[in-house]
């Protein structure tokens, strides 16, 4: 069985393909083919409001190159989920509309409520009996979970990312919102670290050469967007090999990061590198396959 999974975020789209295996009754999923593509829909979105017609006509044709991809692959099964910039753009209804009757494709809008929900579906296998601040810093939100002994206690989204901050679209009161949850929250339940997801901490993670499964510590996130900060754009594309519409983002989403972690006093994180996109291969084979297998991880 194949699965597939198209992520439209603020800042790209992801489709990812993996194959489902099946070992003795536990799942596993087998990264096929993965294209992401910098639609950077936020940029116009939290700026005037809308999505222009020239990236409407883009993301046509690519969710039509997308289709194409899963009929060549026999996907079995597929889910298209829309995050941040898509709920604020006034033109969404549209889009959605001119997708479902040229594609035949639907396309979920998510709160951030079932956006932290799907991510939690993979965040589960990361987790020990320690008590967690899961942070997902997004193009348009950022979502933040608390976890204790592998149970979510606690979750809320606020609409603040990588984009909106990187072009001032959030207010004081937003940011002492957003830190009142998480000192209120890391005191009631005695947080110890952090796990945090995002191509953005990803890339964090790869810069500071930490070996994957090991925890990075916070003055080396901060040391890394120091270095990165102090760079050109040019120089974040051609030294560190960054796409053109990472380097621009991942310092303002460092800092959302770092805050959230000062903010909960927390010295150490976890990157899985997994994200939205993962939960929803999660959550599609739950859904043609309820009672069936226990999924053990995804790759």
């Amino acid at each position: 069985m194949k699965l597939a999974a198209i992520d439209i975020g603020s800042n790209a789209v992801r489709c990812q393909i993996s194959s489902v295996l099946n070992q003795n009754g536990h799942v596993f999923f087998k990264k096929v083919e993965y294209i992401r593509y910098a639609i950077r829909f936020g940029e116009d979105v939290f700026d005037s409001g809308y999505i222009p017609d020239v990236k409407i006509e883009k993301f046509i044709k690519l969710l039509k190159a997308f289709q194409l991809l899963l009929d060549v692959h026999d996907v079995n099964h597929h889910m298209i989920c829309a995050t941040s910039a898509m709920r604020s753009s006034l033109n969404a209804p549209e889009i959605l509309e001119r997708v479902k009757n040229e594609l035949g494709m639907e396309i979920q809008v998510i709160d951030g409520e079932t956006e932290a929900y799907l991510i939690n579906k993979v965040i589960f296998n990361f987790l020990d009996e320690r008590n967690y601040l899961h942070i997902d810093v997004g193009g348009g939100s950022t979502e933040f979970n608390i976890y204790v002994n592998r149970e979510k206690k606690a979750s809320q989204s606020f609409e603040q990312g990588s984009i909106r901050h990187m072009h001032g679209g959030e207010s004081r009161e937003l940011w002492n919102t957003m830190r009142e949850w998480i000192e209120t929250n890391s005191k009631k339940y005695h947080l110890s670290r952090a796990i945090g997801t995002g191509g953005n901490i990803n890339k964090i993670f790869e810069i500071a050469g930490k070996v994957p499964g090991k925890a990075i510590f916070r003055k080396q996130i901060e040391e890394v967007a120091a270095r990165i900060s102090a760079m050109t754009m040019q120089e974040r594309i051609t030294e560190l090999l960054l796409n053109p519409d990472r380097a621009d983002v991942i310092v303002p989403a460092s800092e959302i990061y770092l805050s959230a972690m000062k903010w909960a006093k927390l010295e150490t994180m976890i990157v899985p590198a997994v994200g939205l996109k993962d939960g929803m291969l999660h959550a599609l084979y739950e859904q043609h396959h309820p009672e069936r297998f226990i999924i053990s991880n995804i790759s």
